[in-house]
Formats: C-alpha cells, structure tokens, sequence
C-alpha cells in the first residue's frame, strides 16, 4: 500500500494545485514574482508561473556559486580517454560565462537556436548552459548521429551557430563527428553561420575556412569575461529535444523555463530525495531527456555534485587496451560517495551477463538509491540487481515529452516499498487515467488493461507543444481517445488492487492473436523469468490465420546452452512451456529466436519496430540510432532472411 503521507501530498497536487505549485516554486530563485501558477484558458497548451522571471542558468550555477563556490558541481570521468576533470561551482559558472561570451561574439542572442553535436566532455555541460544563460534555445542532437538525421534536426531547428567537437569514443573505438557534421550540413537546406568546434585530439578534421572557429583560442581570447543571466519570462523556450527514434519530418519537444526548473527542483527533493553537497550519477546522455534533466539541470539545480560519465559499463580503455570490467560504476559510486544514482534496465541487463561478484567489491555505503528508467523493468532483473547491491532499487515511468517521472515512487515524501515488475504510482501533479481506447470510458476496477492517459493541464516541466508545430501537438498527443481531450501516451497498462501501474506496453506494440488483445511486456517478462534468459524482445508479426502471432528474440546468459540445434531446440521448448504454463497457450509465441544481440538506439531503448519490419519482411525504416547494425543482420539470419 502507499503511504497515507504520498496519498495527501498527491491528493493536494489535484485538488489545490496552485497552492501546491506555488509552493514547490519557492524552490527555485524569481527574479520577478509570477502573478498566475496556471494558464490553462487555451488547452490543452499551458502556461505555468505566468509573468515570473527566472533563468534555468542562474539557478543551476550561479546561486550555488555565490554560497557554496568550493563544493564540487560537474564531475567528469572518461574510461574512453582515462581523463577525468572535477569543477566546482564557481569554476563551473566562469566556465559557462566563458562559452556564452563566445556565443555572444558571434551575434548569438535570445530565442536564437544553437545546435549542440556532442560526445560527453564537460563543454557539452558548459555549451548548454551558457545557452539557458543567455536565453538561446539549445537543440541537443546525440553525438555520432547519422549525417540524413542531423540534417533534418538542422533543418527544423534552424540553428544560427552548432557546437561540436572533432570526436567521441565509444568501447575504446574512436567515433569521428566533423565528417558526420560536415555531411549534414550539406545536405541541409539551412546553413548554420558558425561551427564551433572543440578539439579533444582524438580525429584529425578539417575546417571550413570563415565558418569554423577553435573553442581553445577563443576560450583564452574570452576568459574571464563576465555575462549576466537573461531573465526571462517563465513560459519563453528554454530548449528543443527530438525523440528518438524519429522518421520522416522530426518531432521537436519544446519546453519552457520556468515550468521546467520548478519541476526538477521538486522532483530531486520529493522523488529522488537529493540534497546539496551530494553526489548524483546519471548514466545516461545528454542526447536524451535523461541527460537534460539528471545529468545537467535536476542535480545542479538542487546543489549537487553531477557525475558525468563517458563509457561503456562493462568496458575500461581505449582501442587494443580496453579492457572488460563489470565494476566500473561501483567503483565510481565508492570514489565520490554517489548517493543517488539513475541507469537503464537494458544497462542491468548487461551487467546480469557477468559475474555477480563485482557488485559487492567496492564500498557503496554512500548509495542510497538506483533509479531505473527508459525500458520496463522485468522482475528477474529488478530482484537480480537489488539482492547483488542490497540497496532500494526504484522503477520509475516516464518520457521526453513529460521531461520527470509520471509513475514512481517519491522517496522524499514517503519510505514506500517498490513491487517488482511496476514503476509505481502516478506522481504529484499527473491526473492519471486508464481509458478503454475505443469508448474513453476510464477504467477503475484492478486489472483492467487500459491506455494510460494524463488529464490537462500538464504539470510544469511537460512540453509545451512541438516545435513550429501546434496543430501537430493537438494532433498527435491529444485527440487520440473518442470525445476527449486527454493527454496519451501511447502505452497500454494496468493497475493493481494497491494503485500501483504496471506498463504492458506501447499501443502499438499491442499483438491482438485472434481477438486476444496481448501485451508484449507480459510475455516479455515471462520469458526473462527463465534462468537461462539475459535479454528478450517480443513483437507481433503478421500472420493470415490469426491476424498477429507473438514472436520472441532471447539472448542468452550462456551461448553455450544452446550450441547445437538439439539444445536450441529443447531450450525452446522449455520457454515455450513457460509462457504456456503462466500466461496461457494464447500468449504462447509462435517461435523463440535465440540470438546475440538485440538490435538498440545507443541510449538502450530497444528497436521493436526495426525487429517487427525485419520479421515480416519489411525494410526497418530510419536506423540512425540504432546503436550496432550487425545486431539486424544477426536477427535477419536467425529468422533465414540473409
């Protein structure tokens, strides 16, 4: 059960929710009072803290510069590189003035966008910040992107100037981005003005004459200048962010100021119960939401140290000297005392496929918690890694678009106790609602599958619409339930008798086997239920008797289980029976493709749509973020489609 003390803070969030909001925005620095919490006269777009002037820049930096200017702000450690840098507050405001004193030279201003095309180094943190400093809208596009895609991120974004650097490095290979850049650039109709290149010395490039400039030299010909925040109005763009995923025109999540840094600074004290002088580790990227909100903004705004991360979790060195190695996070949570920490299930997932010893050979007395989000997580997993770390181990639901958690569990306010296999329950301020999808009728009895729905107003910190694009906002997100104007999001669930969600699945992903509508997640977590199981993605493929059949594609802990086809054949058969034995011969799949990989975009999430395309003989689409190529061409061989 949920604790009564959740159950009133959240029942206030909905029944008063100025008063509530009013009081979280008390977290962050105004430099002029709001004079509304909420406008919601043209719905479904709001406007949150109306007329109050704040700046994302100033509250992450600047406040905790002038009280605390010694403690840590930005940790960076590169296992690729074997660098490591650590800043604190005041070097990393002199920092980010810096940057914005470039940008400012180069005609920069207010609204204007600036594209960010960056592995994870501390100037990827400093370009946006300086950007929320001055007011231009930073547009981050994940490092190492194909060149068709960051051409029309460049194209709907239209960025007067991009920030980016001569290489990342991924599992020891370099990965060159000027050529990538350059490409997009030439394929798209927009011209930025100018390229801002950072050089790490990993990749010789080339430079435009009169369009590139060398961060180094004008880091030194800058330094030391001095540049005031732009306060600006709480509802003005603060940034854009594309989903991954994307094909044809891309979609751009644009969210405000104001909205968004009083939602985080809630969210660091109500859900993950961070505190200033702390340590939070985020093992994500800034290329997604992840990175924008709990890499960069979220622990800088509560006064935490921020540890920035550039590596593999199993993988220590560069080219022919990395080396496998399972306990580099814990190693890096023992180093700087991390207290909160927030990964990917699929990360968990690789790990579970090494020995479990290394999580306990290094000292994490100062963790509190590991956040997980970006994937469902399946119970074998969620168990796996809290009996390995013996510490709490918190699913928590949410998107790009909503920018902080829609389901979890708020450990600042109540000491509940996770269910496995759930994320938890709706978070203050999201008025929840499972909807029949073919009625709009809610769903109110335990265990109704339902689609997951959110009542307007979005709380702050959601997207304010897509960029350039209202009627695409109403559109896509809002007129997808009969009679009602509801927020969707596009992911069927369940509730228990206790008010806890479960998440079965995207509805798309929803496999109706001869009328029995089924979700993708229960078999799925059926099937990684099997002890010989690491990793399992199922999808629906067409079938002429039964409209869909479930298909499934497992990685196994131990390849060898299955190294002849008499052991691939029984190892089957004993999932089949499984799923046969736990959900029913109707949720059996039709087959169990046991494969090495499965086919991801780099920050994890994996590519069901490219998997069901690839399974029914279809051309998978816009793969620019897909992490490793070979994993369809394994899946193309497993199915006998080479």
């Amino acid at each position: 059960m949920v604790a009564a003390a959740y159950q009133a803070f959240y029942q206030q969030s909905l029944d008063q929710p100025d008063a509530f909001w009013r009081e979280q925005a008390a977290l962050v620095d105004w430099q002029q009072p709001f004079e509304q919490v909420c406008d919601f006269s043209r719905p479904p777009f709001a406007r949150w803290f109306v007329g109050g002037r704040t700046n994302l820049c100033h509250n992450a930096v600047d406040r905790h510069a002038s009280q605390r200017p010694d403690a840590a702000a930005l940790i960076w450690v590169s296992t690729e590189t074997g660098q490591k840098r650590v800043y604190s507050f005041a070097q990393l405001q002199r920092e980010v003035e810096t940057l914005a004193a470039i940008l400012r030279a180069q005609g920069v201003q207010q609204g204007d966008r600036v594209q960010i095309y960056m592995p994870m180094i501390p100037e990827a943190a400093f370009a946006m910040l300086a950007c929320a400093r001055i007011g231009a809208i930073h547009s981050v596009v994940f490092g190492g992107f194909a060149s068709h895609a960051l051409a029309s991120r460049i194209d709907d974004a239209t960025p007067r100037l991009i920030v980016s650097a001569d290489a990342g490095s991924r599992g020891g290979k370099v990965v060159p981005y000027k050529p990538l850049l350059d490409e997009a650039i030439q394929l798209a109709q927009h011209k930025p003005e100018k390229v801002l290149m950072v050089d790490r010395g990993l990749a010789p490039f080339e430079r435009v004459a009169g369009r590139d400039l060398d961060y180094a030299a004008l880091r030194q010909a800058h330094g030391g200048e001095r540049v005031d925040c732009v306060w600006l109005e709480s509802s003005t763009p603060s940034y854009t962010l594309y989903t991954s995923g994307t094909t044809g025109k891309p979609k751009g999540v644009q969210r405000d100021v104001g909205g968004y840094c009083v939602a985080l600074a809630a969210s660091m004290k109500h859900i993950f119960g961070g505190h200033a002088g702390e340590t939070f580790f985020s093992t994500s990227d800034i290329g997604w939401v992840v990175g924008h909100s709990y890499i960069i903004y979220g622990p800088l705004i509560a006064g935490m140290a921020t540890l920035m991360y550039e590596g593999l979790p199993v993988l220590s060195g560069r080219g022919a000297s990395a080396e496998p190695d399972a306990g580099i996070w814990w190693q890096l949570v023992e180093k700087y005392k991390v207290t909160v920490m927030f990964s990917a299930p699929t990360a968990i997932r690789v790990l579970k496929k090494h020995d479990a010893a290394f999580l306990t050979r290094h000292d994490l007395s100062s963790l509190r918690t590991l956040f997980l989000a970006g994937e469902p997580l399946d119970e074998p997993t969620a168990r796996w890694i809290a009996e390995g770390l013996n510490k709490p181990i918190l699913d928590n639901y949410w998107q790009t678009e909503t920018g902080w958690p829609i389901l979890t569990l708020a450990r600042g306010v109540a000491d509940d106790s996770p269910k496995f296999g759930s994320p938890g329950v709706p978070m203050y301020g999201y008025r929840v609602k499972l909807l029949d999808e073919a009625t709009g009728e809610e769903l109110h009895g335990a265990h109704q599958k339902g689609l997951l729905a959110i009542e307007g107003p979005l709380p702050p910190g959601c997207m304010q619409t897509v960029w350039r694009d209202d009627e695409r906002f109403v559109r896509t997100y809002w007129n997808g339930i009969p009679g009602k104007q509801v927020y969707s999001t596009f992911d069927w669930a369940m509730r228990d008798e206790d008010g806890f969600y479960f998440i079965l699945g995207r509805s798309d992903d929803v496999i109706n086997v001869a009328g029995h509508r089924l979700g993708t997640r229960e078999i799925e977590e059926c099937i990684s239920g099997h002890p010989a199981v690491a990793e399992v993605a199922v999808v629906g493929v067409a079938d002429a008797l039964k409209g869909q059949v479930a298909l499934a594609f497992a990685v196994l802990r131990d390849p060898a289980r299955a190294a002849t086809p008499e052991q691939a054949q029984a190892l089957e058969g004993e999932i089949l029976k499984k799923v046969d034995a736990e959900l029913g011969a109707v949720a059996r799949p039709a087959r169990v493709r046991l494969v090495t990989a499965l086919p991801k975009t780099r920050s994890g999430k994996l590519l069901r749509r490219a998997l069901q395309a690839v399974s029914e003989g279809r051309d998978p689409g816009d793969l620019s973020t897909i992490e490793d190529p070979s994993a369809l061409e394994q899946i193309r061989a497993a199915l006998g489609r080479t």
